[in-house]
């Protein structure tokens, strides 16, 4: 196999030897919202579920959207790293960093609309899976993707980490289950982005300014990159390691909310989530497999596996026709 020549990552520093004093002084008299620099507080938000520690330069508890673009403002003059926690669930470290931390699980937590006939809903990002679910229930709609921390994983966390959970047999991962993200990038653009149709995408790299300038950036790395992208890509139901940048695939509808999902918030803040709901089934039931020896399970499993037997598929109408992977993911 030929090598193949990658581009150099593009990596932001931090100025060197931030004035952490005179960033919450800012921070305080611009966001609305708690902010909180002192040592007690940095402990805590120094580590998650996983033994990781990360002592913060600070966080900050916006009380409102509009709030937390003010705090990446501040921290953008500054230039201090950002990094958004939901729940701090993670096993692996993602909720922890030196940087100020956004708390969005305190007051960013609303479900916004609901949209019925669509099955979609708009949330903020601090709210939680089972919070939501609650609200949902009375319309007859669940988010599908389940992990197992869902009492108190938060939507934004979940989009950040792409999580599937004990339901991803059934609807998949969060990537799967997107519509649209309204994001915001360091620099300050604010947009939606999602699925990308071949007019739009011509108007958007023709557009003038830093929003064309990123969809010509992405444009690029997709023409570059496809062939690569389709033959190395391992095509498994719950691949989540990596960038998805399969989702800018023609295939894929360019769809740059897929390719943002399970960045962990190293590329965007997200400020609203628009997500494509389920119907709650009618009945749940747990099955125990007992097995002998440890070597039959995987021999087994590939009848359970099969979509065409599965009793939600009773309650989830045209489930394949919306699902943009359904052909590379059969096991929903």
């Amino acid at each position: 196999m030929d090598p193949v020549d990658l581009p150099l990552p593009v990596v932001r520093r931090p100025r060197e030897g931030i004035d952490a004093r005179a960033l919450e002084r800012d921070l305080r008299s611009r966001v609305d919202g708690e902010v909180r620099f002192d040592p007690g507080t940095r402990a805590m938000y120094s580590t998650d579920a996983s033994n990781y520690r990360q002592v913060p330069i600070g966080v900050v508890v916006p009380r409102t959207v509009d709030a937390a673009r003010e705090a990446v403002a501040v921290c953008r003059g500054h230039g201090a790293p950002l990094l958004s926690r939901g729940g701090g669930t993670s096993l692996a470290g993602e909720c922890c960093n030196a940087a100020v931390v956004l708390d969005w699980t305190k007051y960013c937590n609303r479900l916004i609309s609901v949209d019925v006939r669509n099955r979609r809903c708009v949330v903020e990002p601090g709210i939680v899976l089972d919070d939501l679910n609650r609200q949902l229930a009375e319309h007859g709609l669940m988010y599908g993707p389940k992990p197992a921390t869902h009492p108190n994983c938060t939507i934004g966390g979940m989009i950040g980490n792409n999580s599937c959970g004990s339901t991803a047999q059934a609807y998949g991962k969060v990537v799967d289950n997107l519509h649209r993200l309204e994001i915001l990038t360091y620099d300050g653009v604010r947009m939606w982005v999602g699925r990308t149709d071949d007019g739009e995408l011509r108007r958007l790299t023709a557009t003038g300014g830093r929003v064309g300038e990123l969809y010509r950036g992405m444009a690029a790395l997709r023409d570059r990159y496809a062939d690569l992208v389709r033959e190395r890509y391992p095509d498994i139901p719950r691949r989540v390691s990596g960038y998805n940048l399969d989702s800018l695939l023609p295939e894929h509808g360019f769809d740059v909310a897929g390719l943002l999902t399970g960045s962990e918030s190293t590329l965007v803040t997200v400020l609203h989530a628009e997500l494509e709901l389920v119907p709650v089934p009618r009945h749940s039931a747990l099955v125990v497999l007992g097995y002998e020896d440890i070597c039959l399970p995987p021999t087994m499993f590939p009848p359970s596996s099969d979509t065409s037997r599965r009793p939600w598929k009773e309650s989830t109408t045209n489930w394949s026709t919306s699902n943009r992977r359904s052909t590379s993911t059969p096991t929903r």
